[in-house]
């Protein structure tokens, strides 16, 4: 583990329109590197609580890694938990109308770099022999769909084991679970990993020792939050969540069966994605035009915050539109779709179970489609990379709400991401 918060005051990347630079920290932001080797095959995970990493940075750090360690860069898998509550490390072409939002600081995101492929060597230079094993929490309570709380979801966690051979120590414990962390907002002004740090704290405290690294994974989560289960956005609401989800995974941990020789082996696949087709400018303008109207009439009828909410970004989302139809109109964002293409699907296999990375923002639909066909596939978004917004279903494209809005690929992407993820699971 290596603390990757920032030494300085930084904006805190993810609310629009809010000028929110850090004014503390309320719990370290952590790289957090876990290395395997069945003897002949290296991999390493690296789980990091930051809003995204983008492309060029992975494809810097892997280079870095492989020199000091000798674990090839198609091994390893760079992560970010997504906390809206940390620095920005991409520049977001939807983010451009927003004079507020900055760009990202480059002597952050050097120092960023760093932290990561110091972590993965300090995991490589610990490593024993080991156990691993796995079973499935139920993240249940912690949030649901972010538009429809009824809507789909996947509450499992896949937890991830790995002891000292004699099964009496924890060195590394890994979660997967699908839920945007965003119980704080943009009143919050300290660094935070959010509930995922929270969790990290309760396990560590209670479970694992604070010793044990424990790598927080976001599974597809484009469309789900803790919107419809939160009481409050303050720290001890994400407190009260994190320590839930820990509850929840401390309770299937003594029933890991972990294992002492199991094989690894890896897959990797470059995809190009499927485009979004943008409306005109006149036409973007009408739909923000319709939505702001439609804020406002909530507001005015005070309707549930939750309702309030989803309203808001689906503004949010409008601006974003509009923003992205005037930068295709000009021609500028072939930079942007260069910066994320082609895409990365990486699998890293531990024993029976599949770790399958995809870069950016996912609806939880298409991760449920692979559940349905390979019970032991667990799916890890913003892995690799990003994709400048979200991938969502079509009939979320349809309804041309926040996600959608926020766009730079269509539905058809999340299509291929699926076709290339089962053809490896079934190669």
């Amino acid at each position: 583990m290596v603390d990757i918060s920032p030494r300085d005051s930084q904006f805190l990347y993810g609310y629009p329109y809010v000028e929110r630079y850090s004014v503390g920290i309320h719990d370290p932001l952590l790289s957090s590197a876990l290395y395997l080797s069945d003897g002949l095959t290296q991999m390493m995970f690296v789980a990091n609580d930051i809003i995204f990493v983008s492309k060029a940075t992975t494809q810097r750090v892997r280079k870095r890694i492989k020199e000091a360690t000798g674990v090839p860069g198609n091994n390893i898998m760079i992560t970010a938990t997504h906390t809206h509550s940390g620095p920005g490390t991409v520049d977001y072409i939807s983010s451009e109308h927003d004079s507020i939002v900055p760009q990202a600081d480059p002597a952050y995101l050097c120092f960023f770099e760093d932290s990561i492929v110091a972590a993965a060597i300090q995991a490589r230079r610990k490593a024993q022999p080991a156990r691993v094993g796995l079973a499935v929490a139920n993240g249940s309570g912690v949030g649901t769909n972010r538009r429809d709380f009824l809507g789909p979801a996947d509450p499992e966690v896949p937890v991830l084991m790995v002891k000292t051979a004699d099964g009496r120590q924890d060195i590394a414990c890994m979660v997967v679970y699908s839920m945007h962390p965003t119980v704080l907002h943009e009143d919050s002004k300290l660094i935070s990993g959010d509930f995922p740090g929270m969790m990290r704290q309760f396990l560590q405290k209670e479970v694992v020792g604070e010793d044990c690294p424990v790598l927080y994974q976001t599974g597809p989560a484009g469309n789900q939050s803790p919107r419809h289960v939160t009481r409050a956005n303050t720290f001890a609401e994400a407190k009260r969540l994190g320590e839930m989800l820990g509850r929840a995974v401390a309770k299937v941990i003594p029933e890991i069966t972990c294992a002492s020789s199991i094989s690894l082996k890896s897959a990797q696949r470059f995809v190009d994605l499927s485009r979004r087709a943008f409306p005109s400018v006149s036409e973007a303008e009408k739909k923000l035009e319709g939505v702001f109207e439609r804020l406002e009439r909530l507001r005015q009828a005070n309707a549930p915050r939750q309702e309030i909410r989803t309203a808001e970004v689906d503004w949010f989302g409008a601006e974003e539109t509009l923003t992205l139809a005037r930068a295709y109109d000009e021609g500028r964002l072939e930079r942007f779709y260069k910066s994320c293409l082609p895409a990365e699907v990486q699998m890293l296999n531990v024993g029976p179970w599949s770790f399958v990375g995809w870069p950016g923002e996912i609806f939880v639909e298409y991760a449920l489609a692979v559940k349905q066909r390979y019970r032991d596939a667990f799916i890890i978004s913003l892995a690799n990379g990003e994709l400048q917004g979200y991938v969502a279903t079509e009939e979320a494209a349809r309804e041309g709400g926040y996600e959608a809005s926020n766009a730079i690929f269509d539905p058809e992407s999340g299509k291929v991401l699926l076709d290339i993820t089962f053809e490896l699971l079934g190669g």
